[in-house]
Order: structure tokens, then sequence, then C-alpha cells
């Protein structure tokens, strides 16, 4: 069985910790996180049925993590609880015990074996229930179910990926046999992050649904499914542009692929929204070899930046992140121009240019480190590496329609 994992912490790095602790024992694990100190109280309504287990961090609202405790353990139904507290504080472990705490773990020291042995319990109890229900009733799988939820209209045919707050499918739409993208959220925004975000979702999505750009994927249909958000989207055979890049690409190719990212970014700014997770792997091929832009779950409008976000909070991924995305300063659209940056100097030497050993020593290197020099038979296409990656956002190009400009003229002016 996948374990479904929501871990509850103010800290971001914490989270990231026990998260890997999970992965490391269950490799197809879900890890979901909630950051209480910038989405406020889980809702009454919130019963915890998405998830096997609740990892819950004591030094949550400032160290009243055993009220949360408490207030979840009352809720019918919701599932176990593994609470971390403070080391060598007795009282407290016995208290945290008696409230229903499945496990108590040291919050700063605990061995990965004793968390191992307390997810164990919980996949062993789930075992039990699922054999009970599974001898209950062995009716087929309805056509329409994709994992646990029912999307209405469309066929399941396989699952695609799992990623860290949705799972992938591929569909059929039985009236047409056409073949659909199915993403569906597995938290329920209305009740995990607050009534509006939903709205904020919607907002965002349907804002890309309505351009009619060749570089940007399709977009069919949004919806609610069993409590679930759902997107369907355009099929890729062709892949994404990472299963491209295990080599580098000849100057020209890797500028055609970069003038159609460029494209489809200049088309969002232009509605008002940033990607702000651009990379190789939201780049999509189709079979004519043109590549379209997915995955906006980090993209958000311009205009409601103080509504979908926290000052400081930072998304993204850091090998592509722009030094002031990494440190969760305020973003434009030169922040997605200097991810396009990051992937130009991947395309043409296939490697990233700053790499560190962990992701913060990345975004210390994005804001730091020099701007690295291509090989000298690429020499000609450095000015333009130098003007995406510039530190200073006031040093970059304004929109992307400037970088188009540029490419064109390289493509024009440099012999093959």
């Amino acid at each position: 069985m996948t374990l479904r994992v929501l871990i509850v912490s103010d800290r971001p790095e914490y989270r990231q910790l026990l998260a890997h602790h999970v992965t490391l024992e269950w490799a197809d694990a879900l890890p979901a996180e909630y950051e209480p100190a910038t989405r406020g109280r889980l809702r009454a309504a919130f019963t915890g049925s998405a998830y096997d287990v609740v990892l819950l961090d004591h030094d949550v609202e400032e160290e009243r993590g055993l009220e949360w405790l408490v207030n979840l353990r009352l809720r019918p139904g919701f599932p176990p609880i593994v609470y971390f507290g403070p080391t060598d504080h007795a009282e407290l472990e016995l208290r945290a015990s008696s409230a229903g705490a499945l496990r108590v773990l040291p919050r700063t020291d605990f061995e990965h074996e004793q968390l191992a042995e307390a997810l164990r319990e919980v996949v062993g109890r789930q075992r039990n229930v699922l054999h009970e229900a599974s001898r209950a009733a062995r009716a087929p799988t309805p056509p329409d179910r994709f994992g646990s939820v029912r999307v209405r209209g469309y066929r399941c045919l396989q699952r695609i990926a799992v990623g860290g707050s949705s799972s992938v499918y591929l569909a059929e739409l039985p009236k047409t046999g056409e073949q659909r993208v199915l993403k569906i959220f597995r938290q329920v925004p209305d009740i995990v992050e607050g009534g509006d975000t939903f709205d904020r979702f919607l907002r965002e999505y349907h804002l890309v649904a309505h351009l009619d750009h060749p570089n940007i994927a399709r977009i069919y249909d949004i919806g609610v499914a069993d409590d679930h958000v759902f997107l369907a989207m355009e099929y890729f055979p062709g892949g994404d542009l990472r299963q491209r890049m295990g080599q580098s690409l000849p100057w020209r190719e890797a500028l055609g692929f970069l003038r159609q990212m460029a494209g489809a970014l200049g088309a969002l700014h232009a509605v008002g929204v940033l990607h702000r997770d651009v990379k190789p792997g939201n780049v999509m091929l189709r079979e004519d070899g043109s590549a379209a832009f997915i995955d906006f779950g980090l993209a958000r409008q311009l205009g409601l930046e103080s509504d979908i976000t926290a000052t400081g909070v930072i998304f993204g991924t850091p090998h592509y992140m722009s030094p002031e995305q990494g440190h969760g300063k305020p973003l434009d659209e030169r922040s997605d121009l200097y991810s396009l940056g990051i992937v130009l100097h991947e395309l043409l030497t296939g490697e990233k240019p700053y790499v560190a050993e962990t992701a913060m020593g990345v975004i210390y290197c994005h804001a730091n480190a020099p701007i690295p020099s291509l090989p000298p038979r690429l020499g000609h296409v450095q000015p333009l590496l130098d003007a995406l990656l510039a530190k200073d956002p006031a040093e970059r190009p304004s929109a992307a329609a400037e970088i188009v400009a540029l490419i064109d003229e390289l493509l024009a002016g440099v012999a093959a």
C-alpha cells in the first residue's frame, strides 16, 4: 500500500527532514506538508481521511503542539498521530501519550528506526483494514476510478506519476477515444488551506486555460470529484525535456527550445501569471517536436500576490530558482527569466550551473557564485546567458519578448 502522510510543522526544514525519513523507508510514500504559521488552524470539518498517519511537531504556533494533538484526537476517525516533543521532557511525553499519540519521539534526536517502527505499525493496521474490506466486497473497479477518486466522464488507463501533492493518470474519453492527462490533487483546498483557496486555484487555472498559445499545454477541464480537485489537460506522448538532456544539445536546437519557452512565458506574464517553477521537467514535447509548459501549481496571479502566499515563503525547485526566489523576496517576470537561463545552460552543457550538497547550498550559489562560462565554441551565446543569469533582477531583460528577439538575432547572425 502507498503510505499517505501529513506533516504538520511551522519549520520548512523540519518538515523536509521528516519527509526524508518517511520516503527513506517507503519510496512510494506520499508526504504532504501543512504550515500552521501561514495557513492557520485546520478547520473543524477536516477529519484527515485522506491520510494514514499525521506527524505533528510540538513547535507549532509557538509550542502549542499538545493543544493541537488534543484537538485532532477528538475528531472522529482521525488517523494516528506521531508526536515530536522536546528532548528529555517526561511530563509532556506522558501528556501526549495520554492524549492519544500513537508514539512520542524526541524532536531533535530521534532515531530513524523509531519513526520507521511507528509507521510500520500504521501500515500493519491499514493492511488489516484493507484485508477486511476486500473480503466484504470484491466488485470490479469502476473504469472511472482514479485511485480512490471517481472522475465521471473519463476512463482510467494507467497511473503515470505520483508527486508530493497530486497523482497523475492517463485517461480516455469513452465517447471519442481521445486521451487526456488527469492530475488529481490529494488535499481538499477548501478544508485544508482555508475557504478561499479553491477560488484562487480556479482563478489561476482559468486564466491559463483560456490562453491559446502553442507552447502552453491545453487545459480542457477543471473541477471537483469526490471532494478532490482535478485537472484534465493535453497528453504528451513525447515525454518531457529532461529526456532530451542526457547530453548537451546543438546550440541551435537548444535555442529553439528556449525560444518556445520564452514565448510561452511571455503569454503567461501578459495575463499576470508567473510560473515560478520553470524547469525541464515542466516542459513537455509533442510528437511534432514542439514544446509546451505544464504544471502551473506554483504559479500565481501577480495582482493577488498578498492573497496567495505569505512574504518569505519559498516555492519552486532550488536548482532553477532565481536569487530573489530562493531568499523569499518579492518576484516579478524576471525571476522566471532567470530560471530560463539555468535551463539554457543545462541544454547547452548537459549540466546544472550551480550544485551543492544541500538545497540551501544551491540557493547560496545562485545569489553569490559567478555566472558560469560556456565553452569557447559557445562564446556567441554567452551574452544571452549573462543577461538571463544576472544576480540583480534590474540587470536582466525586463520581458520575455526581449529574450525571443535576442534568440532570433543569434539564430540569424551566426553560421551553424
